[in-house]
């Protein structure tokens, strides 16, 4: 990709504010500028879930998709200011401009998507193409072999205008992330008092307390950040997988964390399906 200079990045975000696209700096490797100090491992107790902007009012560039703004205020601020000067692209929120990318990250993807899906606006990417459509969903990742879904809680780089028409957001888009129904774990066969077979991990409690200390763990990460995103998501899997408790908003954040940290969206998808592939799942 060509790198661009911080007046021209702050010019394309600019306008994309301006037309009601939330927009944000990314670094190299094309993602997210990392919290500030404040705000690490996130301290300051702000977008619980990374759901909403909650309490925390940074002035930096945090929490990742979050932080994405349409505000000409917060994109010239001074804050903001210092982080456009080591940008590489600009990235936004597509869910927040109530649009959808579905990424194509290959010539196979591509091809797929010309027989599957309605023709909307497109553009090339490295290696496939983005599709864009009118509407919002949730994301998900890896929803088939090279197969992204950008919307809610997600960003996208920003590739340019893009050729044809955009269309609405159509079913066989959203039926993309549909999830079988999880299975009924039977109760093992030593309980105590004829229980019905609760899954013991949906205590609400317990299940953030695990998510919170693997973003915790993730955000640590100093050297080797591959080895521990893959080692926190096996462990997050191996304990909460099984049983159904897990949900787009809790893998968001362990994914979230892990680009925070430098690492693609591709490389976060890998990490996930290998961790649930050595696991059986």
């Amino acid at each position: 990709m060509t790198h661009h200079s911080s007046s021209a990045l702050l010019s394309t975000a600019q306008s994309l504010a301006a037309s009601g696209v939330p927009v944000l700096p990314l670094r190299r490797g094309k993602v997210p500028f990392g919290n500030c100090q404040a705000c690490a491992g996130n301290a300051c107790g702000g977008r619980p879930n990374m759901k909403t902007p909650g309490p925390c009012r940074c002035p930096g560039v945090c929490h990742a998709w979050a932080a994405a703004s349409t505000d000409p205020a917060v994109i010239v601020s001074p804050a903001w200011a210092a982080v456009w000067r080591r940008a590489v692209c600009v990235g936004y929120h597509p869910g927040g401009a109530g649009l959808t990318v579905v990424d194509l990250d290959d010539a196979d993807a591509v091809a797929w998507a010309r027989t599957a899906l309605p023709a909307t606006r497109t553009l090339a990417t490295t290696r496939g193409e983005h599709w864009i459509y009118r509407g919002a969903m949730a994301s998900r990742n890896a929803v088939r072999p090279g197969v992204d879904i950008k919307s809610a809680m997600a960003y996208a780089r920003y590739l340019g205008p893009g050729t044809g028409a955009m269309a609405d957001l159509p079913d066989a888009v959203r039926a993309l992330t549909a999830k079988a129904p999880s299975p009924v774990r039977p109760a093992p066969a030593t309980a105590i008092g004829g229980g019905g077979g609760a899954c013991p991990h949906r205590t609400p409690t317990y299940l953030e307390r695990g998510i919170a200390m693997a973003e915790q763990q993730i955000t640590a990460a100093r050297a080797g950040v591959h080895a521990t995103v893959y080692r926190t998501f096996l462990a997050v899997l191996s304990r909460h997988g099984r049983c159904g408790c897990l949900t787009d908003i809790h893998i968001t954040r362990l994914f979230t964390a892990a680009q925070a940290k430098g690492e693609t969206l591709r490389h976060c998808a890998d990490a996930w399906i290998n961790a649930r592939t050595t696991l059986g799942m």
